[in-house]
C-alpha cells in the first residue's frame, strides 16, 4: 500500500476511534442517570418512612401525655380519698369514750356541780413561787390584720415551740398553724400555714394552746364542754361538760364567749359566768390532764363592759372598755391567794386601737400578751412588778 492510501485512511480510523469514545461516554451517562434516578428513589422513599415515623412517634407521644395526665389526676383524687379514709380511720380508732360522755347523764353532771361548788371560794395553795402582777404595758406591736373582727391567736402557752396557731371567728372548726412568727407576719393569707380540722366546731374566743394541746370550748344546747384535742396526732383526748348550771357571757362586751380558758405561771384557769350571780365573774382552776375542776371562786369583777380577761400568777386580770371603742384598761384585780388587794392592783391602760379586744391570750413564758383586735394581730409586751410593791 503507498504512503497516498495510508494518508486516506488516517482519517477513517480517528472518526471510528471518535465514535467508539462518545458512546463509551453515552453509555457512562445513562449508567449515572440510572443510578441518580436510583438514589432519588430511595431517598424520597426513605424521606416519607421517616416522615410516616416521626407521625407515628408524635401520636405515640400524644396518647402518652394524655395517659400520663389522666394517671395524675386520677392519684391525685386518690390521694385526696386516701387522706379523707386516714382522717376518718384515725379519728374511729384513737375516739376514746369522752365524746359519747358529751351526753351527759343528769346524775352525772348533779353530781360534778355539787363537787364544784363544796371546793368554792377555799383557799388556794400556790404551786409556784410566782409574785409578780402587771404593772404597765411596756410596748406594743402590730403585726398584721387577718381574718375577721374576733378570733384568737397565740403561741403555746406551756411548750417552747415557735408555731403560731390562729382561730379565725366565733364559730369555726379550722385552726391555721403557722411554723414561726416570720410566716405569720411576712405571708398574706394563709400560704404558709398548715389546717387542722376540729371534730367539732367551737363557740366564742376562750381557747388556749397549752403543752401541745388546745382545750376549746363546744356549745351542746345549754351545755358548755371543754375538748382537749391533741394537735401533733389531731385526736380528741379529753372532754369534760363544764360544771356550772345557766351559764351566761363572760363579757359584756363579747357575746359569744362564755368560758375564756387562761394559763399562767400556775397552770389553766376557766373564767366564766352565770345567772347565779350574773353581775360578776366566777373563776375556776382546771387540771390540764383530767380537766376536772380542781378549785372555783366567786370574784368581785363585774361583767358589764368586759372586753377580756388573763391570769398571771394566780390574779386575774379584768379588761374594760366601751361599747363605743375607747381606751381598754384593767380595771379589775382578783389574787386567789389573797397576796394582792383589788383595791391595791395598778390600773393598767392598754394604748388606743381599732376597736374592743376579741380576745387577748397571756404568755407566761414570753411575759407578753397576743391581743386580736377588730381583725390585727397585736403583741403587748408587759412591765412586771411584784405584788407587794405595787
Amino acid at each position: 500500500m503507498g504512503p497516498w492510501r495510508c494518508l486516506l485512511l488516517l482519517p477513517l480510523l480517528a472518526c471510528a476511534q471518535q465514535q467508539q469514545f462518545m458512546e463509551y461516554v453515552e453509555r457512562r451517562l445513562t449508567l449515572l442517570e440510572e443510578r441518580i434516578s436510583q438514589w432519588h428513589d430511595q431517598s424520597s422513599r426513605y424521606s416519607t418512612e421517616l416522615r410516616d415515623f416521626k407521625n407515628q412517634v408524635l401520636g405515640m407521644l400524644e396518647a402518652a401525655e394524655k395517659e400520663r395526665e389522666a394517671m395524675r389526676a386520677e392519684a391525685e383524687s386518690a390521694a385526696v380519698r386516701v387522706d379523707r379514709l386516714e382522717r376518718e380511720v384515725d379519728y374511729l380508732e384513737t375516739q376514746n369514750p369522752a365524746p359519747p360522755c358529751v351526753e351527759v347523764d343528769e346524775t352525772l353532771m348533779d353530781k360534778q356541780v355539787a363537787t364544784a361548788k363544796q371546793r368554792k371560794n377555799e383557799k388556794y395553795t400556790k404551786l409556784t413561787d410566782c409574785s409578780d402582777t402587771i404593772a404597765s404595758v411596756r410596748a406594743m406591736k402590730i403585726l398584721k390584720r387577718f381574718g375577721s373582727a374576733s378570733g384568737l391567736w397565740t403561741k403555746d402557752a406551756a411548750g417552747s415551740s415557735e408555731k403560731i396557731y390562729v382561730l379565725d371567728g366565733t364559730a369555726n372548726d379550722t385552726v391555721y398553724v403557722f411554723p414561726r412568727m416570720r410566716e405569720f407576719t411576712l405571708f398574706s393569707a394563709t400560704r404558709k400555714a398548715a389546717r387542722i380540722k376540729l371534730p367539732y366546731p367551737w363557740v366564742g374566743t376562750g381557747h388556749l394552746v397549752y403543752d401541745g394541746h388546745l382545750y376549746y370550748i363546744r356549745q351542746q344546747g345549754p351545755s358548755f364542754q371543754v375538748i382537749k384535742f391533741n394537735l401533733a396526732n389531731k385526736t380528741v383526748v379529753d372532754s369534760s361538760v363544764f360544771p356550772a348550771e345557766e351559764q351566761i357571757p363572760v363579757f359584756g362586751l363579747s357575746p359569744s364567749t362564755y368560758i375564756e380558758v387562761s394559763a399562767d405561771e400556775e397552770g389553766l384557769w376557766a373564767i366564766y359566768a352565770t345567772k347565779e350571780d350574773e353581775k360578776n365573774m366566777c373563776l375556776a382552776k382546771l387540771d390540764p390532764a383530767t380537766l376536772d375542776i380542781e378549785q372555783m371562786w366567786d370574784t368581785p369583777c363585774p361583767r358589764e363592759n368586759a372586753e377580756g380577761a388573763f391570769v398571771v400568777c394566780g390574779a386575774l386580770h379584768v379588761v374594760y372598755n366601751t361599747r363605743l371603742p375607747s381606751r381598754a384598761r384593767v380595771q379589775c384585780v382578783f389574787d386567789v391567794s389573797g397576796t394582792l388587794a383589788p383595791e391595791d392592783a395598778s390600773l393598767v391602760y392598754f394604748p388606743k386601737r381599732y376597736g374592743s379586744h376579741a380576745s387577748l391570750k397571756y404568755s407566761p413564758r414570753e411575759r407578753q400578751i397576743y391581743a386580736w383586735d377588730d381583725g390585727y394581730q397585736i403583741i403587748y409586751r408587759m412591765e412586771m412588778k411584784k405584788k407587794l410593791e405595787v
